[in-house]
């Protein structure tokens, strides 16, 4: 872990980003008194992520039919068409 001041990481920030690349972590202080922390991000994922939870996942056709009237005053909606 290092630390350092302000003006100090100011002056040097590439130097500084460069320890953080490197997994360091650096320890901003305001007068000596640590104020906040940069660290690297987690790496990128490896690989393009999968759309959806499940590729395999069926919706059934009665998920498209219209709710029940009373589901419907439920939610504070009328009833369908009588």
């Amino acid at each position: 872990m290092i630390r350092v001041n302000i003006a100090e990481a100011k002056a040097r920030l590439s130097s500084v980003l460069e320890s953080v690349q490197r997994g360091e972590t650096v320890v901003l202080c305001r007068r000596n008194v640590p104020i906040a922390e940069i660290r690297a991000l987690p790496g990128l994922p490896a690989g393009e992520r999968p759309v959806g939870i499940d590729r395999g996942m069926k919706i059934p056709d009665s998920f498209f039919e219209p709710l029940p009237d009373e589901m419907l005053r439920a939610f504070g909606a009328q009833g369908g068409p009588s």
